[in-house]
């Protein structure tokens, strides 16, 4: 377990932090009040940068700007264990921790340079035709911005500065200072398209720096994507790598997806990810994520979507561990809903998982990442393309596809979400793929005995091996759900009315669009009551506004 790193206030006890002993009377410290230097050397505020901040009170004395305290700065005992711990330190963008140990007989390839204390050796617009591994010393990353210079991050040994202009081609985006003396390992243009050459992971860690970027808080000479601002990551995928942000001129929040940079070596996998984005942008459905526009900056591509607020399907599983099955309907009904729509327009998802499948806070759906999309009755697709674990047979069997597939994908889903358990658990990869051929997919009545019958047998018909068994058509399923919404509820069964002893009456509004979840919520909420001894009378009062209003009595017995 790695020891809690210690922030300046924490280490100095000078009790300037908010609340702090002598906050009231010098006032709280910049370098602990300033939250857009969170995370950087993994403190809080500027805890572990403070020597960046103009304003801190060191040695009873409040301090200048960055450059005019640097010379103390650095033989401050704090500034020397902070660089030592930050010389330690396994950050993925350390580029020391991603060369491998046979690897580093390379750098004995690189030229040295050694800057001084306060030298500036990369400057804010420039175009550089090298980086520079960091192999002693430490420097301060610095934007300018409007006349102002602005400290955003720091640099220790084995961090590279530099490198992500290499590979774009563009102005540098900041200057870089050095702190103390520096030791520099120089990586030319030409040993840089070399190492991209032998090891596409590399590139791969360029994308991590260029995410790291774009997630600061600190003012950014370029933070901007088109006619978009990138403002944060909000998540990290095997392809690509998503930002919260927002339209300029609109202020409209989006999601900007950005593709690796290994992946655009590989020109097909390059045409796939602007399929992507055409794909979805020719679909627009209240149940799909929209697509709003493409964009390529930094060798790469960015993609722009609606933003959507809530939680994945996946994390809703993790929070609740099953999904009541009135609320599993109505996720469902929406889901196919949308699925039937793309396939009309003749597009496949064939990635449908719970990651994929996402619930905003008024429970509706968003199906996300068509990345995976392909025409239907496509041939050429790969067994990796998908989620093994909803994988349909024909998938994993490299045979055509069609809109069966995503329904099978889809039934898997339902299956874990009355559950709270994958169809197929083991751990072998071959195992799992021969289950999902040879194997019909477990009773999930085995599992949750009081899942509706009716979402019980769609499960089981959705995830039939053989394709002509299924669901021909997301449609087909999706009318399949409507009987949950018209069948009759439940008639009371006869009792002795002499041995009533109380009874309860309750009534529920709903808008319409509600109706299947209602009903199989008050099924549950019936069967249950029966248990306990109870008798249920259930019928419809009559509209109110947009929806129904059922009326439930209930009596209980001796």
């Amino acid at each position: 377990m790695s020891a809690v790193k210690q922030n300046c206030w924490e280490f100095m006890r000078c009790g300037r932090e908010p609340h702090g002993p002598r906050s009231a009377e010098l006032g709280v410290c910049p370098a602990a009040a300033d939250h857009s230097f969170d995370g950087i050397n993994g403190g809080r505020c500027a805890g572990r940068i403070c020597w960046a901040v103009a304003g801190t009170l060191c040695r009873g004395k409040v301090q200048g700007t960055f450059a005019e305290k640097r010379g103390g700065c650095i033989e401050c005992a704090f500034y020397k264990k902070v660089q030592r711990e930050q010389g330690n330190d396994i950050a993925v963008t350390k580029f020391l921790r991603y060369i491998s140990q046979e690897k580093r007989g390379m750098l004995g390839s690189l030229s040295y340079r050694y800057v001084t204390a306060g030298e500036r050796f990369i400057t804010q617009g420039e175009i550089r035709e090298c980086a520079y591994v960091i192999a002693r010393g430490s420097g301060l990353v610095i934007v300018e911005k409007e006349g102002e210079l602005h400290p955003v991050g720091h640099r220790g040994p084995g961090d590279i500065v530099g490198v992500v202009q290499i590979l774009t081609g563009e102005p540098q985006h900041a200057h870089v200072e050095a702190e103390t003396d520096m030791e520099l390992w120089v990586l030319g243009r030409e040993q840089f398209n070399d190492l991209s050459r032998k090891d596409p992971d590399f590139l791969d860690f360029i994308t991590e720096i260029a995410a790291d970027r774009f997630d600061s808080k600190r003012p950014m000479a370029d933070r901007v994507i088109g006619r978009y601002i990138a403002t944060g990551i909000i998540g990290r995928g095997g392809y690509s790598i998503v930002y919260k942000g927002v339209h300029q001129a609109l202020r409209m929040p989006v999601a900007i997806k950005m593709m690796r940079h290994n992946l655009i070596k590989d020109p097909a996998f390059l045409d796939t990810f602007r399929n992507e984005a055409k794909l979805i942008a020719t679909l627009n459905h209240r149940n799909i994520v929209k697509v709003y526009d493409i964009e390529e900056r930094f060798k790469t591509i960015f993609i722009i979507m609606e933003l959507v607020e809530g939680e994945s399907l996946k994390d809703m599983l993790e929070r609740l561990k099953t999904i009541p099955p009135y609320l599993a309907v109505h996720l469902l009904a929406q889901t196919c809903s949308g699925l039937h729509f793309a396939h009309q327009k003749g597009i496949l998802h064939q990635d449908i998982n719970p990651t994929n499948i996402f619930v905003q806070r008024d429970d509706e759906v968003k199906i996300l990442d068509f990345g995976l999309a392909c025409p239907l009755g496509a041939e050429d697709r790969s067994i990796f393309d998908g989620t093994v674990h909803y994988m349909a047979p024909e998938q994993i069997r490299c045979e055509p596809v069609d809109q069966r597939t995503d329904i099978y994908s889809l039934g898997v889903t339902a299956f874990e979400m009355v559950t709270g358990r994958k169809p197929y658990e083991t751990q072998h990869l071959k195992t799992l793929m021969r289950m999902h051929c040879d194997q019909d997919i477990p009773d999930p009545a085995v599992l949750a005995p009081d899942v509706p019958e009716k979402l019980r047998r769609f499960i089981l018909k959705a995830c039939a091996r053989d394709p002509a068994r299924r669901y021909q058509s997301a449609e087909e399923a999706l009318l399949d759900f409507e009987p949950v919404a018209q069948k009759p509820l439940r008639a009371s069964k006869d009792r002795d009315p002499h041995r009533l002893q109380q009874t309860t009456n309750l009534s529920l509004r709903y808008p319409p669009d509600r109706q299947t979840q209602i009903n199989l919520l008050i099924e549950e909420f019936c069967s249950k009551a029966e248990a306990l001894g109870a008798e249920e009378s259930l019928e419809t009062v009559g509209p109110w506004g947009n929806g129904a209003v059922p009326a439930c009595r209930l009596n209980s017995w001796e």
